[in-house]
């Protein structure tokens, strides 16, 4: 934790002003010397900054997609036994739980790296004169950063340190852990204010955070803790969003930040450093350049690692018969000769090999109307649901839901986030906080063992007898965290 912290407050000083000589003597009790913010210039760098992290949290080979994804029934890895290098993915998935895996570093690291630049922020901008409206937009966002990434945190982790302020000296990185019910406390807190402080989407700059994010951010909050009422009255408070007509237009990269888009994490293709890199990530390998050609149109290289993502069965028959958005989530690619699955919402047209222009989306607006129905179904006002849960079916091409009963419309609600939200980050934390993880991963976990070909296993291959034995619904705080860390 002490590294992490003193590695955002160095990363800061990319993003300020300092009216301090670099040939002053350090303190040797703080870990720097005082930081400036003098104009709005200055916040307005650092809020830039404080969003950069989230482009590592979500990309890359160890991006959110492998907790939030790769560990439910939704996606798998393609078994390489020729390549044993690149296999931490395989842990999440199969449920051995290493505390030294570098997935869980990656997403606890870049969480709080975003808290650390947002907790210089508004640690010191009430003492800097200028637009009231543009201060308040601008810790709005810092507030939502804050509320986004702990929420996040205790999501994945359960108890965290709760970093409020900046650390001024080495003793303050190192925080006990915190209480879960003082963290969401401290979540919907900043969140409401944040809700509070931010500009619609309309007068937003396209691609920050607005009143409506923090609405969907605090709604979300409320539907984890079962807190339906709240959540219905925030929920019908978000405005100025649609539905697109067009599933496949939600993740057309020239579409970006569309009317459903609540907020979505964003990327630019080209030689800034600001690529995505999904299709690439999530390609089964081994893999032919003349292969991956034939779906990028582009000159492309060979692959040979292990690929991971990959769609399962089980997702694939989950799509009722015409449902518009199985084609415009799974496609089917050759690998080796081998026709398999392929997450295609994230494959679109490019210039170089492994940079991309497609954006995360995070929040959209059918999950507001999703999120709606399971509120109204479990206040038992099942029949007002059904309407929201039809409006989503009605893009998807499908009629109206059959369901009837509270228990009947639980199911069909979870049943269209999981097609709705395919390969968005949402599986495994429905099956959690439905309380369903452990049946649903521990019969997926037999299914698996029972026909590992049907899951992309060579001949003479399959997960190891220990798989699925104990579904965790928390990970462990990373050892490279918890060594340094004298509370924990």
């Amino acid at each position: 934790m002490k590294n992490l912290i003193i590695l955002s407050i160095l990363g800061m000083l990319c993003f300020i002003s300092c009216d301090e000589s670099f040939v002053e003597i350090p303190s040797e009790t703080t870990l720097s010397t005082p930081i400036y913010f003098n104009t709005q210039s200055d916040f307005e760098q650092a809020i830039n900054g404080a969003y950069a992290p989230l482009r590592s949290l979500y990309n890359g080979t160890y991006g959110a997609w492998a907790m939030g994804e790769l560990r439910s029934d939704n996606s798998t890895y393609k078994y390489n036994p020729n390549d044993r290098g690149t296999i931490q993915g395989e842990y999440i998935a199969d449920f051995i739980e290493e505390s030294s895996n570098g997935i869980l570093d990656t997403k606890y690291a870049n969480n709080y790296y975003v808290i650390a630049r947002v907790n210089q922020i508004l640690d010191l901008i009430d003492g800097v004169d200028f637009d009231v409206d543009d201060k308040n937009n601008i810790k709005g966002q810092a507030l939502f950063l804050r509320a986004f990434c702990y929420f996040d945190l205790v999501q994945y982790f359960g108890a965290v340190p709760l970093h409020l302020t900046p650390a001024a000296t080495l003793d303050e990185t190192a925080l006990p852990l915190s209480d879960v019910d003082e963290i969401y406390k401290q979540i919907i807190a900043d969140a409401d204010l944040a809700s509070e402080l931010l500009p619609d989407k309309a007068t937003q700059e396209t691609g920050r955070v607005t009143t409506g994010s923090a609405k969907m951010l605090l709604a979300n909050v409320y539907i984890v803790q079962k807190n339906w009422s709240e959540a219905e009255t925030v929920l019908k408070a978000i405005s100025g969003y649609s539905l697109l007509p067009d599933y496949n237009d939600v993740f057309d990269p020239s579409m970006k930040n569309n009317s459903e888009s609540i907020f979505e994490i964003q990327y630019k293709e080209g030689t800034e450093g600001f690529q995505s890199n999904f299709f690439y990530t999530f390609l089964v390998q081994p893999i032919t350049a003349d292969e991956i050609s034939v779906v990028t149109g582009i000159t492309e290289v060979a692959r040979n690692i292990e690929g991971y993502n990959i769609p399962t069965p089980d997702i694939i028959n989950a799509y009722e018969v015409n449902d518009l958005r199985k084609d415009a989530t799974i496609g089917y690619i050759s690998a080796s000769g081998v026709d398999y699955p392929y997450i295609k919402k994230y494959a679109h047209p490019h210039s170089l090999t492994n940079n991309t222009d497609d954006n995360w989306p995070v929040y959209r607006y059918s999950e507001v109307l999703l999120f709606l129905a399971e509120a109204l179904n479990e206040q038992n006002r099942t029949d007002e649901a059904l309407i929201y849960l039809d409006q989503v079916r009605a893009r998807a091409g499908l009629d109206g839901s059959t369901a009837t009963g509270q228990n009947e419309v639980r199911d069909a609600i979870i049943r269209e986030r999981r097609v709705e939200f395919a390969f968005e980050n949402k599986r495994w934390l429905d099956l959690v906080r439905t309380n369903i993880a452990e049946t649903v991963m521990k019969e997926y976990g037999e299914r698996v063992k029972a026909n590992p070909q049907d899951y992309y296993f060579p001949e003479g291959y399959g997960v190891s007898p220990s798989s699925y034995t104990t579904i965790n619904q928390l990970f462990p705080i990373p050892s490279s965290q918890s060594e340094l860390n004298p509370y924990f």
